[in-house]
C-alpha cells in the first residue's frame, strides 16, 4: 500500500502546504535526504490553539496539534517531491514543545506524531527523535516540529 493510500485509510486528506512566515524555504534537498523547516499546526494558515503545554492546553490537546504539525509536513513532502512514495525512511524528527513550567512530558506530546509516521509508511516511518521543552515558538504556537527525511531519486 502507498502511504497515499494509507492517508486515504486514515481518514486524511493532506491540505495544500503551508506557506513560509519568513525568509525562509519549505524544503532542502541535500543528497538523498529532504530537510523540512520548522512545521507548525496550522489549520488553513491559522493556529487554532496558542499558548503553553501544560498550562493553555492539555497533553491530549497537545496531541492532536503534533498530529497536525505530522499532515502539514507531509503536504509539504509531497509538494517539494510530487510522490510520498519517494520516501525511503523518515530519519528524524526533532518536536518544541512550548512548555509551562514544571511540564516534563514533552517525548509524550510528540508520541502521536512519531506514531502516524509509522502508520503512513510502517518501518520506515521510525526515526531518531529529539523533544525539546521551549519558553516560546513564533506566533505563540505550542509546537513545532522539523523533520528529516530520505528519498529515493
Amino acid at each position: 500500500m502507498t502511504p497515499e493510500e494509507r492517508l486515504k485509510e486514515l481518514g486524511i486528506e493532506l491540505p495544500p502546504a503551508p506557506k513560509p512566515l519568513g525568509s525562509y524555504v519549505p524544503a532542502v534537498r541535500s543528497g538523498n535526504l529532504v530537510f523540512l523547516s520548522g512545521i507548525l499546526p496550522l489549520r488553513e494558515g491559522r493556529l487554532q490553539r496558542t499558548g503553553l503545554v501544560g498550562r493553555d492546553l492539555t497533553l491530549d490537546e497537545a496531541h492532536e496539534e503534533a498530529i497536525v504539525c505530522v499532515i502539514n509536513a507531509l503536504s509539504v513532502l509531497k509538494a517539494d517531491l510530487g510522490d510520498l512514495g519517494r520516501v525511503k525512511r523518515c530519519v528524524r524528527l526533532c518536536g518544541y514543545v512550548a512548555s509551562a513550567p514544571g511540564f516534563t512530558e514533552q517525548p509524550k506530546v510528540l508520541n502521536p506524531a512519531s506514531d502516524l509516521l509509522c502508520e503512513v509508511f510502517g518501518e520506515a516511518g521510525r526515526h531518531a527523535r529529539a523533544a525539546v521543552g521551549v519558553s516560546a515558538l513564533p506566533m505563540n504556537s505550542p509546537l513545532e516540529i522539523e523533520f528529516i527525511f530520505e528519498v529515493s531519486d
